[in-house]
């Protein structure tokens, strides 16, 4: 029995992108609506990661890097994708027009919180035209997308003000607390239970977990019948070069988006969180595992002279296996065991060689890695070996779009894995078959970028508001 129980007009599960948007959305629209967001991690003045001081990592719990105010985004690289063909499903649910509609709705409030006015791949018809036709000659297809690019320093200080704006304007937020269970009884969501011992009620809840929270929201489908499918698990690394070799690119794109189907296995793989003289970064999420991600700065003092970019080969399982989050778990778990918990670094030059990068070789190797604290060691271990192959299919694809990539000095991080939930099945209202409970976000499959996360929020709580 819980020792209290609170109530609201609507409850949000999650404070990143899409629980953020959900609130800015009905507490504008509707003075005085009651809105409560429970949230596992701290709020965004509290979240500070002690590595990124000293370098040293403290295993907190919760990790300050994947929860809290604004989730994984407070210190992502911040891109927003402006293309509807870019970072989630909406166009699937709600048509392509709606989607683009409410992404333009989503970008104007991020600009309305000081997001910088400038947008990458705009203006430079004659530059892109020329990647295309380089990339048609690798067989890679070019994603055209233009980026509005918040900046890891700048993002957090957006966010800090929607956290104060959310305050100001009635929201409860309740941080330091994680939801434990669900209360659903004949297909009817009656409340969540905290860690804390306390309960929360509403007419209506929305699931706004994000990746970090993508296995545990696919337990909770399981055990109270939400129903779901299974989703899929992108695997792979985090490649860094010299500045200088995706100078092209990172100037007239910033983030140079490609799909390439590879010719051995005929899987996908594509380009990723581009980030241009940026830093390589350790991620860790519950139980201390420990995955690579990369993020980048707005201010010229915190630049770097390396671009990193991740390259994923996207896993679409089926039956009778169903635990796709799982199995990108266990790979990333041979990577920390290999690297004492640590992130596993490796020469392209001595994976192509097929022999382990040793202290000694990277000591010489003329680049440089960001992520001090990697681990020189051998990803073929790690890596199953259809996906190895795909990942330097690709590479060598890339090389020939922009020379340079397929060096020996070139760095490969591992492992980096973004898991995405079970696909939860919502309708257009992002209603599940459980009355009262609303599922959205990258947590439940429906996005996958912080752009269409954030739309993804203005549209369920435009539903709810309507009484949809």
């Amino acid at each position: 029995m819980a020792d209290m129980v609170h109530t609201s007009d609507v409850l949000i599960i999650g404070a990143g992108p899409s629980g953020i948007f959900a609130a800015y959305e009905l507490v504008t629209k509707q003075p005085g609506i009651r809105v409560t967001i429970l949230e596992k991690g701290r709020s965004i003045e509290r979240r500070v990661c002690p590595k990124r001081k000293d370098g040293v990592c403290r295993h907190c719990n919760p990790c300050s890097i994947t929860t809290g105010f604004s989730g994984a985004g407070a210190f992502s690289d911040g891109k927003l994708s402006l293309s509807p063909d870019v970072g989630g499903n909406l166009p699937e649910i709600l048509g392509r027009d709606e989607a683009a509609s409410l992404m333009h709705d989503s970008d104007q409030i991020y600009l309305s919180f000081g997001a910088d006015t400038k947008v990458y791949g705009e203006g430079k018809e004659k530059e892109i035209r020329e990647i295309r036709k380089r990339a048609v000659r690798a067989n890679l297809q070019l994603v055209e997308c233009p980026i509005r690019h918040l900046g890891t320093e700048e993002g957090y200080k957006i966010y800090a003000k929607m956290q104060h704006f959310l305050e100001e304007h009635g929201v409860e937020l309740v941080f330091n607390t994680a939801v434990v269970d669900f209360d659903i009884a004949n297909g009817q969501f009656r409340g969540c239970m905290c860690d804390n011992g306390e309960r929360y009620e509403a007419p209506e809840t929305v699931v706004a977990v994000g990746r970090e929270g993508a296995d545990w929201l696919s337990h909770m489908c399981v055990d109270h019948g939400i129903e779901s499918v299974p989703g899929q698990v992108d695997v792979g690394v985090r490649v860094e070069v010299r500045d200088e070799v995706l100078e092209q690119l990172n100037r007239d794109l910033y983030e140079a988006k490609f799909i390439y189907y590879t010719p051995t296995f005929d899987d996908k793989v594509r380009t990723f969180c581009t980030n241009p003289s940026g830093e390589v970064s350790t991620e860790y999420y519950d139980g201390g595992l420990a995955v690579v991600n990369g993020h980048a700065y707005k201010s010229e003092s915190l630049k770097t002279h390396n671009t990193n970019f991740a390259l994923l080969v996207s896993k679409q399982f089926t039956r009778p296996f169903h635990e796709p989050i799982e199995y990108g778990k266990h790979i990333a778990q041979l990577s920390n065991m290999l690297s004492d918990g640590k992130i596993l670094v490796q020469t392209y030059g001595d994976l192509k060689r097929g022999r382990r990068t040793n202290a000694r070789r990277l000591q010489r190797n003329p680049l440089r890695p960001t992520l001090k604290d990697a681990e020189p060691g051998d990803l073929a271990l790690v890596i199953p070996h259809r996906i190895l192959v795909d990942l330097v299919e690709m590479i060598e694809a890339l090389d020939i779009v922009q020379p340079g990539i397929a060096s020996d000095e070139t760095l490969l991080y591992g492992i980096e894995v973004k898991f995405y939930s079970n696909k939860v099945l919502v309708d257009k209202h992002f209603r599940t078959n459980i009355k009262g409970l609303r599922a959205v976000g990258d947590g439940a499959s429906v996005t996958r970028g912080l752009q269409q996360a954030s739309a993804n929020g203005l549209s369920v709580a435009r539903s709810i508001l309507a009484g949809d």
